[in-house]
């Protein structure tokens, strides 16, 4: 189908200035919702326009979601295609291939590369696509396509089991979509080997957004005792030793995470140096302060802890009690790193809770960098609240 002959979808009165102005997003209540409109298929192409009939562009719609419709192109004649997927998917992994020598990291991601809903990470030979929305998922067939062009992937798997497909009225699955896995998958980061679960691990199986974290904590970790709370498939944990950490402790409740953890050590020739146990966070940090222990730099990466703002106050009651608990076993003149990846929690909002909890303690400190993720991550100009990671690295008295 050729964008003549995408079904049009009128803006109200007045309600065209932030789509004309750059935002990507449209709202249901900035839609002439009409019987036509409504009876439009999720996730279909649409051409907008202003009420004024002025062209918006080419988008994804979904009558049934608050973000009715996700702009793709400005080009009102643009046809979106394989071939329109490749160009945007091959302009974003030339900026990754600027950023990192080696084929590991987030290829797309989703509204700042142009491809509203859509991410893809790259595990060499192998791709993990997230199609969020109901317009990824109509397109299927044509990112697919479009993958194997561009990354001639020797697997793809399609984590189609986030949350926000829930609300845009789509099934969740994980599948193999083209080729085989054999196990975990490699990859390398800041110099280190790792181990990911494409199928079964949290989300594309790697949190490659914490990569220059994790750098700036190593760096800061030599002939240190490091403990690292939410450790997942250790990446703080093994950059660290490998940075030459003299001791690091690894805790995490799951186990199959462990052992990915685990085989990263050994894969490092860190293994001697790493101690891992499985145990909930909250209470091996209570446990450990209680009985004296202390760290030289203390690492606490959580899950989120507010998945929907009805959840924000006990969230950040939880991660003021986290700072507490983190603060309460890094040894006098260390180190705190602690991150929150919660999309409704602001800046402000977790630093303030992160102040409360370390005041908590009748300690003092002073914040030595605030971060985010990676540039692998970047972020829609007119979408800052898409700016999900909020990270503080913080000496304490």
């Amino acid at each position: 189908m050729s964008s003549a002959d995408y079904p049009v979808v009128t803006l109200a009165p007045g309600r065209h200035k932030r789509a004309e102005q750059g935002h990507p997003w449209v709202y249901s209540n900035e839609i002439q919702m009409d019987t036509a409109a409504k009876a439009l298929p999720q996730g279909g192409l649409v051409r907008l326009t202003a009420a004024s009939g002025k062209a918006l562009g080419v988008a994804t719609f979904n009558p049934h979601t608050l973000i009715a419709a996700r702009i793709v192109d400005r080009d009102p004649g643009r046809t979106i295609d394989r071939d329109f997927i490749a160009a945007r998917l091959d302009a974003a992994v030339a900026l990754r291939q600027r950023l990192y020598p080696e084929p590991f990291y987030r290829a797309v991601h989703a509204e700042a590369d142009g491809l509203p809903g859509l991410v893809i990470d790259r595990f060499g030979g192998a791709v993990v696509a997230q199609l969020n929305t109901a317009g990824m998922a109509r397109l299927e067939s044509e990112i697919l396509a479009a993958i194997d062009v561009v990354l001639t992937p020797e697997a793809v798997v399609l984590r189609n089991d986030g949350t926000g497909r829930r609300l845009e009225g789509l099934a969740e699955e994980i599948r193999i979509a083209a080729g085989t896995l054999d196990g975990p998958a490699e990859l390398r980061e800041n110099g280190a080997r790792f181990f990911a679960d494409l199928l079964g691990g949290q989300k594309t199986g790697w949190f490659y957004d914490q990569r220059e974290n994790r750098r700036t904590v190593a760096a800061l970790a030599k002939d240190c005792r490091v403990i690292d709370v939410y450790c997942f498939a250790g990446g703080f944990a093994v950059t660290a030793a490998h940075a030459g950490a003299r001791e690091v402790v690894a805790i995490d409740r799951s186990e199959a995470a462990l052992a990915l953890a685990s085989r990263a050590a050994a894969a490092n020739g860190v293994d001697a140096r790493c101690h891992f146990a499985r145990a909930e966070a909250f209470a091996e940090l209570e446990r450990r302060a209680a009985s004296g222990e202390r760290f030289d730099i203390v690492i606490a990466d959580p899950p989120a802890f507010v998945k929907s703002k009805k959840d924000a106050g006990p969230g950040l009651r939880g991660y003021r009690k986290l700072a507490r608990l983190a603060a309460s076993v890094v040894a006098p003149h260390g180190l705190l790193f602690i991150a929150s990846c919660s999309h409704n929690v602001g800046v402000p909002e977790f630093a303030d809770a992160v102040r409360r909890g370390i005041a908590d303690t009748g300690r003092t400190a002073r914040i030595l960098q605030s971060a985010g993720a990676a540039p692998d991550h970047p972020v829609h100009p007119f979408l800052p609240e898409s700016a999900y990671l909020k990270a503080e690295l913080l000496a304490l008295d």
